[in-house]
């Protein structure tokens, strides 16, 4: 058996449909799905443990092919007794008067739950790290994030895994019975 066909994906993204899809139509190929932060995602598709990786906002480049797929609504999370819970969204204006903490992992979320100003993310992050003692709110005027599946510009052409090609297609929504894939 080869080896697995490893594709690493940012917190917020879920896999699991690509997965499914994947495990029907290629029963002899090992798939591992790799949770990690971007810049792990990164750096495994640029030094080949991974063959791709599902990354937020990354443009292609020399290095990397990017297929965009999906855009995120950002949001900001702010504990439950802070002013925003009354609102239905909120301006970058309005966050321009708080105190925003970097970061959009389980740590800040606590952070921001125990009053300690609050936080932007995308909406899937937010949602990952949900809890009773905070609020999610859409920031309306804010840029999106987006979703793209990345791969090395050398890992592309007759020399390249054919999985590549399978999970782009399978990523796409081809058909197994498509004449590309």
């Amino acid at each position: 058996m080869a080896d697995p066909f490893v594709v690493c994906f940012v917190p917020g993204v879920t896999p699991t449909k690509w997965e499914r899809i994947w495990r029907e139509r290629m029963r002899r190929e090992a798939l591992e799905l790799r949770p990690s932060s971007q810049s792990e995602a990164l750096a495994a598709v640029t030094d080949g443990s991974a063959a791709m990786a599902f990354v937020r906002d990354v443009a292609a480049s020399e290095e990397l092919h990017v297929i965009p797929l999906y855009e995120e609504t950002p949001v900001v999370v702010a504990a439950k007794e802070h002013v925003f819970s009354v609102v239905d969204d909120v301006s970058e204006a309005d966050l321009a008067e708080e105190v925003v903490q970097p970061g959009d992992d389980a740590d800040t979320v606590a952070l921001v739950a125990s009053g300690v100003g609050v936080a932007r993310m995308p909406q899937s992050v937010a949602r990952t790290h949900s809890r009773r003692d905070v609020v999610t709110r859409p920031i309306r005027d804010g840029a999106p994030t987006r979703i793209g599946l990345a791969w090395r510009v050398s890992d592309a052409g007759e020399a390249a895994d054919p999985r590549i090609d399978t999970f782009i297609g399978i990523v796409r929504g081809r058909t197994a019975n498509s004449t590309r894939r």
